[in-house]
């Protein structure tokens, strides 16, 4: 097996290279994406539950100096309409803040998840025009071929050619699908912080009138 795939590898020529870098990119970038979203997923839930206990219970400064503490971007959210709310501002303007902090998280979110896609698309065209390249040395050296052989030759040096195509499809694919969970998983991130955005707003609309609002 480890032979063939060897085989497979060098039959194809130049472009294998380039090909099997970008895969290798492309995989690096996935992994460091899935682990950062992991990780931002489970502590903004942990930050979310913290607050929402102390906001419920009107321990807004509480709840502030604990957002301004932490480190991760649903406190951040929180603290800045946690802010608002001791300058005793309206409800708009609290909620202007908190979608500010959402604006500012999301290309965090969303860094170089992008660039799955793109590496996907350029391994399918480098398979393309490695196979293309192939075919032209092909005919090139069946022009010149003995008749006999020209049949033999032609369909070995097409095989050897398509093998770039191919390899172009087997990175592509999987990064394809790397792109489409990462970018579902951080959507259900986008869309986590919006639910807290709303709680969090109609827990303060409740207990604005509380004398142990926060000061900046």
């Amino acid at each position: 097996m480890f032979e063939t795939i060897i085989r497979f590898f060098q039959e194809g020529g130049f472009f294998m290279y380039p090909i099997a870098l970008i895969l290798a990119l492309g995989l690096a970038i996935a992994i460091e994406r899935y682990i950062y979203l992991t990780i931002s997923k489970r502590t903004n839930r942990e930050d979310f539950n913290r607050l929402h206990r102390l906001i419920a219970g009107r321990d807004f400064q509480g709840a502030l100096n604990f957002a301004k503490q932490s480190s991760s971007a649903m406190s951040s959210m929180i603290a800045s309409g946690l802010i608002r709310l001791g300058r005793k501002q309206s409800r708009d303007d609290i909620e202007y803040a908190m979608e500010e902090g959402l604006m500012e998280t999301l290309p965090r979110l969303e860094k170089r998840t992008q660039y799955l896609a793109t590496l996907a698309n350029v391994s399918t065209l480098l398979g393309l025009l490695g196979t293309i390249i192939g075919l032209i040395a092909a005919f090139t050296a069946v022009a010149s071929a003995d008749p006999a052989e020209k049949a033999s030759l032609l369909s070995q040096s097409i095989s050897v050619a398509m093998n770039t195509t191919a390899f172009g499809l087997i990175s592509a694919i999987p990064l394809l699908l790397l792109h489409a969970v990462l970018q579902t998983k951080t959507n259900e991130i986008v869309d986590s912080f919006e639910m807290a955005g709303i709680k969090v707003m109609n827990l303060i609309t409740e207990k604005s009138d509380s004398p142990n609002s926060p000061s900046a």
